[in-house]
């Protein structure tokens, strides 16, 4: 699918910043379309193409001052609309105009500004507020006749807001995406809606309606659409939005792999079929089981699941001359850490985004290509997929394999898949499973002498991997109870055998992914 050009759009450019898809997000919470562009392919020629109402241009690492700092030209103040520019972005357009920037203390965590020209942008602000600053650089200098400064940092002085005196172009210095900034909201919302005039029509209805036509527009009423169902919320409400769009020439299929949780394949089959999906079941769970024998690397892993789903779906394909395209259930943040986008890195492969083979010869169709996890939940909901199945956590297409560190076993599935089932019961119970992104178990080959029975025993160790999150680009690991932490690591010492040791992995994303690989 092309970026939606029925909404207005703000458009973001990203500069590495780690609070990135955070504005987008914050956007859209305002029901305004954001999309994020890498700044090496932003250009006048694109945003002009793109028509948004509104650029923002992203915080950052690099100093502006830096070999091969990211940039973009000075164009970007002659587009005649609003720009808004946050951290690094701030200290470029500054550049731009001819301001000084400096290396300074540096300003980080909250931080008290004081308002000192009032300004659309600072409408519901108070004289002073407190922000979150994460800088070195600072504009320390800007020339009078282009611009006047909007706000100072109370302690050292340094300009933490500006904006041109001739046209609707604004720097910031903090980051009002984050929640540390109480009316960070309220100042994009003063930007978005106030200053750039956009129009509040990012809402569920008009999303849905704009996919079905989307979907109508691009596969052919002569051709069918093969859609790969795993039970997941994204490829369940992608296999929804198809039947809407072309009926009965929907091919779903639910192809077992043999790495699904417990009573997943069960379960998955009676959720689609109560949604009138009913899929074409295949248990390959044996071949898939067989391919990974003797794999330890995990790209590894996932290049073999990613090539035996597409052998099977061209097999589909070529027993029904009918079927050319593929649906996946991609969203955002599949398509940036794929490394798909122009300018990202890959963290890691995605089978539905960058692990199917040019050999396949079926065109790909992405309903949710340009849609946060939390707006699929709500459109599954929307649909008629049970609130309890919308909002399970989410389960890496790969299935289990990844939660496995070495090679795959019977063994080791057998221990990562009851022990992660423990998880999800033990928070539940604590009424804890909705409040957090993602909780599971991994297994590796490490193994940890223990006493079982007044009997010395060497068993596998398990790390428990609980994490809160927003959009799954970044996540915090999750304080939970330690009697919950308890309850889990004593379950699974005792009533898995093989287990002698349960550990809690508390790093965050970034440094960490939140699967083990």
């Amino acid at each position: 699918m092309s970026s939606p050009s029925t909404f207005d759009k703000v458009l973001i450019i990203n500069f590495g910043g780690q609070y990135t898809h955070l504005i987008a997000r914050r956007v859209r919470e305002l029901s305004i379309y954001s999309e994020i562009i890498s700044y090496s392919d932003a250009s006048q020629q694109l945003i002009e193409e793109l028509r948004p109402r509104a650029v923002i241009l992203s915080g950052g690492p690099s100093s502006i001052y830096a070999d091969n700092a990211p940039k973009v030209g000075s164009w970007v103040l002659e587009l005649g609309i609003p720009v808004l520019g946050i951290c690094y972005g701030h200290q470029l357009i500054a550049s731009m105009i001819g301001g000084r920037v400096e290396r300074g203390l540096g300003e980080y965590g909250k931080t008290e500004v004081e308002v000192v020209s009032r300004d659309a942008l600072f409408e519901g602000w108070g004289t002073r507020e407190v922000v979150w600053m994460s800088h070195s650089d600072y504009v320390a200098e800007l020339p009078e006749d282009r611009a006047v400064v909007l706000a100072k940092s109370v302690e050292t002085g340094y300009i933490a807001a500006f904006r041109l005196r001739d046209r609707l172009v604004y720097g910031v210095q903090f980051h009002p995406e984050v929640v540390h900034t109480p009316k960070g909201r309220k100042l994009l919302e003063n930007f978005v809606i106030g200053v750039a005039k956009a129009q509040r029509s990012w809402v569920l209805g008009s999303i849905i309606d704009m996919i079905v036509e989307e979907l109508r527009k691009t596969i052919p009423p002569s051709e069918k659409v093969l859609c790969a169902v795993s039970g997941g919320v994204d490829s369940t409400t992608t296999a929804l939005l198809l039947k809407r769009a072309v009926g009965d020439r929907l091919v779903a299929v639910f192809v077992n792999h043999g790495l699904l949780r417990e009573g997943e394949a069960e379960a998955v089959l009676s959720m689609l079929r109560s949604l009138g999906v009913e899929p074409m079941y295949i248990d390959a769970s044996r071949e898939f089981l067989k391919a990974l024998r003797g794999v330890r690397d995990c790209e590894e892993k996932r290049r073999i699941i990613g090539e035996l789903f597409a052998k099977i779906f061209k097999g589909i394909a070529e027993g029904d001359r009918d079927i050319k395209w593929l649906a996946q259930g991609t969203t955002y943040p599949d398509v940036i850490e794929s490394g798909f986008a122009p300018g990202a890195d890959k963290i890691k492969s995605h089978h539905n985004v960058a692990g199917l083979p040019k050999w396949l010869g079926l065109n790909v169709v992405e309903p949710l290509k340009y849609l946060y996890k939390d707006e699929v939940r709500k459109i599954a909901v929307a649909l008629g997929v049970p609130e309890d199945w919308a909002y399970r956590h989410p389960f890496p297409g790969p299935g289990l394999a990844v939660r496995v560190i070495g090679e795959v076993t019977e063994e080791k599935l057998r221990i990562v898949r009851k022990a992660s089932k423990i998880v999800e019961e033990e928070l539940r119970r604590a009424g804890l499973y909705r409040g957090v992104w993602q909780a599971f178990a991994v297994v590796g080959e490490d193994k940890w002498v223990g006493v079982k029975g007044d009997k010395r025993a060497v068993g596998y160790i398990v790390t428990i991997r609980i994490v809160e999150s927003e959009d799954g680009m970044t996540a915090d690991w999750s304080r939970a109870p330690y009697e919950v932490l308890e309850r889990i690591a004593s379950r699974i010492t005792r009533e898995i055998s093989e287990v002698t040791m349960v550990t809690y992995a508390i790093t965050s994303k970034p440094p960490s992914t939140i699967e083990p690989c």
